[in-house]
């Protein structure tokens, strides 16, 4: 069968992966993005087996090794006294337990490897500046409607669909109908994030190490990055309010009041950033993922809470899974709607564990006394290896 043209809506980490996946396999894309040049500032990712490996197979391994940094370990702090609750395996435990590193990059360089390999297939089309305001499925293809910021319209037709334009998804209503113009809920959380040279961090903290240090309703992850000339930092805070956007400036005073009595090497390093840029914390449980010739994937499908490191890595995996279906459909002559449906009934049932360990695990990081008292010991009780072994059933995850 002559091999189906897909539109990816979106050319975030999601997007990009599903092209390439998708080119790779021998189908023609279109990717669509909004945005007219791509910048993506201070924010870095985690990127565990589940998500190296398949990045890896895609043929990124090489540009990876020259911007990814590989912790051998997680060390867990307390905020307030600094005194270490425990350590997670990661480094050589990850690569001999689960067959692919555990990296940590910037997002802009993992934004600009996955660029790069994009442009580089001939089977790849690249609209830039076009936002998509409707995907109309029928039975033979999807019509988007795109528009120009200077407001001019235009339509792209495809076989398939699929929306990859993040938690304030257009594309999300082709899948859940009205439901999917229902917003996502703020949960209470704003992340700070900014970078740092390596070299202006406490010593203590300026290892190969990632850094997690838990306190009352907030808490603290950093790690190096840009091949580790640079820490990324990232606190988590309550806030009522949400702020705008993904890149709203924070006052360094606020963060630093916030902080006021944390341990000095944690106080040391968050006074090392003089910019903080701060993004909202939402929540929408998964319901859809495929409806006839429209998927979803990544947040457009389910959002996940910064609290497993697993937002990137599960649109990765969706992006490969996505491809294969297809592939296979192509293969065989199978209809491309039941392909998608495959597709998503694979991925949803794996999204929402996802998101349910998210979640519990923002009460645990932020919980108090009695109950902060019993996370503690039992994470002491695991080890290094026990802790890392708890999430063998994501990190493991393969793709067949």
């Amino acid at each position: 069968m002559t091999p189906p043209s897909v539109a990816v809506v979106g050319a975030g980490i999601g997007g990009l992966t599903a092209a390439l996946a998708l080119s790779r396999a021998g189908l023609p894309v279109t990717l669509v993005e909004r945005r007219t040049g791509f910048s993506e500032v201070g924010a870095g990712l985690q990127l565990s087996p589940n998500a190296s490996r398949i990045l890896i197979d895609l043929g990124l391994g090489p540009a990876l090794a020259k911007r990814a940094t590989e912790p051998g370990r997680v060390i867990v702090r307390a905020v307030g006294s600094g005194r270490t609750i425990a350590e997670i395996a990661l480094g050589a435990h990850m690569r001999e337990r689960h067959g692919a590193p555990y990296l940590v990059i910037h997002r802009a360089d993992l934004q600009t490897i996955l660029l790069d390999a994009v442009r580089a297939r001939p089977g790849v089309r690249l609209v830039m500046g076009r936002a998509v305001g409707a995907l109309e499925p029928d039975e033979t293809g999807v019509t988007l409607r795109l528009a120009r910021e200077s407001g001019a319209r235009e339509s792209l037709r495809a076989d398939l669909a699929v929306g990859a334009d993040g938690v304030w998804s257009k594309a999300r209503r082709a899948v859940e109908g009205p439901r999917g113009a229902i917003p996502p809920d703020y949960q209470g959380y704003v992340a700070w994030r900014a970078t740092i040279p390596r070299a202006a961090a406490p010593k203590a903290l300026a290892g190969d190490e990632t850094g997690l240090w838990l306190g009352r309703r907030a808490h603290v992850v950093h790690y190096p990055i840009a091949g580790g000339r640079e820490i990324n930092i990232v606190a988590v805070l309550r806030r009522e309010e949400p702020v705008e956007g993904w890149a709203t400036p924070g006052d360094a005073g606020e963060l630093a009041a916030a902080f006021g009595k944390a341990a000095p090497p944690l106080a040391a390093l968050l006074g090392q950033a003089e910019r903080w840029l701060l993004w909202s914390l939402f929540d929408r449980p998964a319901e859809r993922m495929a409806r006839g010739r429209v998927a979803l994937l990544g947040d457009a499908a389910h959002p996940v809470l910064p609290f497993l490191a697993q937002g990137a890595a599960l649109a990765v995996e969706d992006a490969a899974c996505l491809a294969q279906r297809l592939s296979h459909a192509c293969e065989t002559g199978g209809d491309l709607p039941g392909a998608l449906a495959a597709y998503a009934a694979e991925r949803l049932p794996r999204a929402r564990r996802v998101q349910k360990t998210a979640r519990a695990n923002g009460r645990i990081y932020h919980a108090g006394g009695v109950v902060a008292l019993g996370r503690d010991l039992t994470m002491k009780r695991l080890g290094a290896r026990g802790l890392a072994e708890r999430y063998s059933w994501l990190y493991g995850w393969r793709d067949n």
